[in-house]
């Protein structure tokens, strides 16, 4: 395992990485190309999940990602190798091993990825059985001429690569959340499915009051970007997908153009939340075309929100005020390094929502720009 490294050697690795993305052959072209890119050091961005889980090693998901981009290995096995603790990591219930089971105590994964240089991606979504659906997505990129594996099919494929199908991927503790959750909706379930929805609604809306459920985590998922020196932009979005879902439900987090999209002239965008509002809105390949257009990271990523709550018109989504009653969160890195954490609204049980960022100076946990302060009305 690697060893430890400090912020000093942070520093200095981010500058050789700047240094060796600096090439010559840049001083023979014959005009000026509007994808220019004046080197600097990588940048890596995340949901706040990236800086907050080590599966008992030395670094977050953002930290080794970082590391290793500025050693000059790809961008995006970089990327994955971080949210590769993360998914490892039980402690973390909305990805991967340990994640919150659906309606029906299985844990169903999703997941994609983007290579920029390369424009290649890869997905699975509804993955029982693997607990790094990542690197089955990166092996869809790698291996298929598809983007998107679902089901029996995902773990089949799965399989045939090589990797581990285990029986449950539930721990303890997923199992026991699942369980209180099917207690409190009733286990002889309700023949009127609008009554069994609105009951399963409430009955994790009471866990997350009563700290039985963390909220973020009722949701799910870590998305992850990064930029390397010589400009190279790759992404990947991992998830448990929503807790005590319906099974066979697929959200936002594998589907190219929502979870997640690269554009390796531009920039990246992912997001964490409520997936069928973003669904609805395909709001990451939206960001990425408004950095195309000029916005900045933050504005693209305003410009986003803005539309997302335009769309949301059911009464039932709604708070007493009429605004988005959900959370939604996108992370928005550019090209150049710039990056934004924009959420529609700023606090997640009186705490402030934040998002995971890695440079040359360190990581940090940095509060997300809101289109709405406070939460929602209850």
């Amino acid at each position: 395992m690697s060893q430890r490294i400090s912020r000093r050697q942070f520093v200095k690795a981010g500058t050789a990485a700047t240094v060796a993305a600096s090439v010559p052959e840049a001083a023979f072209a014959q005009g000026p190309s509007v994808l220019a890119r004046k080197a600097t050091p990588p940048v890596v961005i995340s949901s706040s999940n990236g800086h907050e889980f080590k599966n008992g090693g030395p670094r977050t998901c953002v930290e080794e990602a970082w590391q290793r981009i500025a050693k000059g290995e790809d961008v995006l096995e970089s990327l994955i190798a971080g949210v590769n603790i993360v998914e490892l990591d039980p402690a973390d219930t909305s990805v991967g091993y340990g994640g919150l089971p659906n309606a029906e105590g299985v844990v169903q994964l999703d997941s994609c990825c983007m290579h920029g240089p390369l424009k290649r991606a890869g997905g699975v979504a509804a993955l029982e059985g693997v607990r790094t659906p990542s690197r089955v997505a990166k092996a869809v990129l790698d291996h298929t001429d598809h983007h998107l594996l679902v089901g029996a099919g995902a773990q089949l494929f799965a399989r045939n690569m090589g990797f581990a199908i285990e029986a449950d991927l539930n721990t303890e503790r997923s199992r026991a959340k699942w369980l209180e959750w099917k207690r409190r909706i009733d286990p002889k379930h309700y023949l009127d499915p609008r009554t069994r929805a609105q009951a399963g609604e409430a009955a994790s809306r009471s866990m997350v009051a009563e700290g039985l459920l963390d909220r973020h985590h009722r949701f799910g998922t870590i998305n992850c970007d990064g930029v390397s020196a010589k400009g190279e932009v790759c992404g990947v979005t991992t998830t448990s997908g929503l807790a005590f879902k319906i099974p066979g439900r697929v959200g936002d987090s594998p589907i190219l153009g929502a979870g997640l999209w690269v554009d390796d002239e531009v920039g990246a965008a992912g997001s964490t939340g409520r997936g069928e509002a973003n669904l609805y809105n395909l709001s990451s390949r939206m960001i990425v075309e408004e950095l195309r257009r000029g916005r900045s990271a933050k504005d693209a990523g305003m410009e986003a929100l803005r539309r997302v709550q335009t769309a949301t018109v059911e009464k039932r989504l709604l708070d007493k005020n009429g605004r988005p009653g959900f959370q939604l969160v996108f992370y928005v890195l550019t090209k150049k390094g710039e990056y934004a954490g924009v959420s529609m609204w700023g606090q997640e049980d009186g705490k402030p929502e934040r998002f995971a960022v890695c440079t040359e100076k360190g990581p940090e946990l940095v509060a997300c720009e809101p289109l709405h302060e406070g939460a929602p009305a209850e």
